[in-house]
């Protein structure tokens, strides 16, 4: 009787050790797959953001004008090919604000002034410049977009030129090697001067590659 529970205990154990090591295997496999710098090379971390189909992020934004400095810190979340929420977690006088898009129609409300706002067939919502699908999409359309590595760091970028105002913007993807997350991007001006930097203190991806 006894040699059978201890059997059963031993079989119990051997359970849960599977049951857990198949989660880890399930649940970092995206991580195991980037973990390995010496195998992992920079086409397949850029093919691997380029084909984003989602993210949450929780950002740090500085933004920079010839008179003053502005800091924000956001909530975001997209889905491909243009679903988004944004939300403003800091300073305190904006807290609360939020943008949505399904899609076709952007909505912002202030849950504090309880004030809401909807724009129906509002096509520009994801297209701005504090969204990383946004820097994708231009990546994407720009032929002399380039790819760099160094040190622990792949890094995307693209010049997008406003020929109207006659206005050159460089923006600038900073990815860690091991876990191929996006660790900040920076918008400066054809002087190199920064314009727009942000900083992904966290962020989930989830890309069809």
């Amino acid at each position: 009787m006894m040699k059978r529970k201890q059997w059963f205990i031993i079989g119990v154990f051997l359970l849960m050790i599977i049951g857990i090591f198949g989660f880890f295997l399930k649940n970092n496999y995206k991580l195991n797959k980037f973990g390995n710098t010496n195998s992992t090379s920079m086409e397949s971390i850029k093919e691997y953001i380029l084909n984003l189909e989602s993210y949450e992020a929780e950002i740090e934004v500085e933004v920079h004008s010839n008179k003053n400095q502005n800091q924000y810190k956001m909530k975001q979340t997209y889905k491909a090919p243009n679903v988004s929420y944004q939300e403003i977690l800091q300073p305190d006088n904006i807290k609360g604000l939020t943008t949505k898009y399904d899609g076709k129609n952007l909505s912002i409300e202030n849950t504090k002034l309880h004030l809401s706002k909807i724009y129906e067939d509002y096509p520009y919502a994801t297209e701005n410049n504090l969204w990383l699908s946004g820097f994708i999409k231009e990546y994407k359309n720009n032929q002399n977009a380039t790819l760099k590595e160094k040190e622990n760091e792949v890094i995307l970028e693209t010049t997008v030129e406003n020929t109207d105002k006659k206005q050159c913007f460089v923006k600038t993807l900073y990815i860690d090697k091991k876990t191929a997350k996006p660790t900040k991007l920076t918008i400066e001006d054809k002087n190199q001067k920064m314009l727009i930097y942000i900083l992904y203190n966290e962020i989930k991806i989830k890309s069809s590659r």
